[in-house]
């Protein structure tokens, strides 16, 4: 029995390291799939989001909700991946204070960023499948969970 708590403790310390390494050996390139032009067309609402692709250390996007024939949102967002060799998401939500989410997941179709200390949204996820991509955010709201998903596809960037 010892041997297997040792074994399961040595395989959990050598898990925690690999992904921190993978998340701190990332890149901006390493979110390359995120670049392009996004739409979320719902009879509500329309939600464009674009994204430019990787240089200099940054991805810069811009989101932009319709409603009735009225900009409702609008968020100005960064990835940028500083000298530390963190990577953060930046967003500035319709003229906020810019709030910053470190990048803890990365892989070939999905990142998610986290501010614990953030009250809503404490977690950005974006996953990719093709021509589609869901923009998830997560956090608590009002002392309860709470998640908010913003299905997208892949459109020409001349809308």
């Amino acid at each position: 029995m010892r041997r297997f708590r040792i074994r399961n403790a040595v395989v959990q310390v050598f898990l925690t390291t690999a992904f921190s390494f993978g998340v701190n050996a990332a890149g901006i390139e390493d979110l390359a799939w995120l670049s392009g032009c996004w739409l979320g067309d719902t009879p509500k609402r329309q939600i464009t989001e674009h994204w430019m692709k990787p240089a200099g250390n940054t991805m810069l996007g811009l989101s932009h909700t319709v409603a009735q024939g009225k900009t409702r949102e609008f968020e100005f967002m960064r990835i940028v991946r500083e000298e530390s060799g963190e990577i953060f998401f930046v967003a500035q939500p319709s003229g906020q204070k810019p709030t910053r989410f470190k990048l803890t997941v990365v892989t070939e179709r999905e990142a998610r960023f986290e501010n614990p200390q953030h009250d809503f949204p404490r977690r950005i996820i974006y996953r990719r499948d093709g021509d589609s991509l869901v923009g998830r955010i997560e956090g608590k709201s009002k002392g309860e969970e709470k998640a908010i998903e913003f299905p997208l596809t892949r459109v020409a960037c001349d809308q």
